[in-house]
């Protein structure tokens, strides 16, 4: 294959020919029998550390109106819980596959990656939203910085803002640590969805706290469809 500035890369090992010219037709059907081998033995162990690494382990906004804010703190005082695993582990496996690959130029580390997406998976289903949203989301509002913090005082991934650990009686909560974070962030997004009767557009910009402007939830539809789209969504 080539590299990213088109020079012919090498893999490793691999198989080489026999010559004809000096090989008997029984040594070429051998020699091509056990570079098949080979790559299929790659491809094969490829695929295992692979799956072992999936299978190991797991692991903002202001209310757009005043008259919100009651109702979404309750709305979190219900649901704020620690992830769950995934419902379906074999269509997680080849979710995780897909988007590890996405998120290598965002996040370097293959462990933290994968960690990370479980957690993403885990609290964006557990809110009835797509993955693929959060990540979107997620990209826009911190750029995949943990430890963003915003200049009116947003914290983590999903920039959320810390009077809510006071609203909903949960003053020891970090927003900081991913779990904690994703799990308001994808409740909050939650709420103005259904809020707004699944309009992508008004819950990103009430999330956002830019109601009535179609620019923040424009920007996240254009990440959205360059680095994670899998399916349609209804914008």
């Amino acid at each position: 294959y080539r590299n990213r500035r088109g020079a012919r890369a090498h893999t490793g090992n691999y198989c080489r020919p026999l010559a004809v010219k000096e090989a008997s037709p029984s040594q070429i059907i051998a020699g091509a029998c056990l570079c098949a081998r080979g790559l299929i033995r790659r491809s094969a162990l490829t695929f295992i550390m692979t799956l072992a690494l999936l299978l190991g382990g797991p692991e903002a906004a202001y209310p757009a109106e005043a008259t919100d804010h009651a109702q979404l703190r309750a709305f979190l005082q219900h649901t704020i819980q620690s992830s769950t695993s995934f419902g379906d582990r074999f269509d997680a496996e080849v979710w995780l596959t897909d988007m590890q690959t996405r998120l290598a130029r965002f996040m370097q580390d293959p462990h933290a990656r994968l960690t990370f997406l479980r957690q993403v998976h885990a609290h964006a289903v557990q809110s009835g939203l797509p993955p693929e949203l959060v990540l979107a989301v997620i990209q826009v509002e911190s750029g995949f910085d943990r430890y963003a913090v915003s200049r009116v005082g947003a914290q983590g991934y999903m920039q959320v803002m810390p009077f809510w650990k006071r609203e909903i009686g949960r003053p020891q909560d970090n927003l900081i640590d991913a779990q904690t974070n994703l799990s308001y962030g994808c409740r909050i997004l939650e709420y103005y969805l259904k809020r707004e009767n699944g309009d992508l557009h008004r819950a990103l910009a009430a999330y956002n706290g830019s109601s009535g402007s179609p620019r923040y939830s424009s920007k996240v539809r254009r990440v959205w469809n360059k680095y994670w789209r899998t399916q349609p969504l209804d914008w």
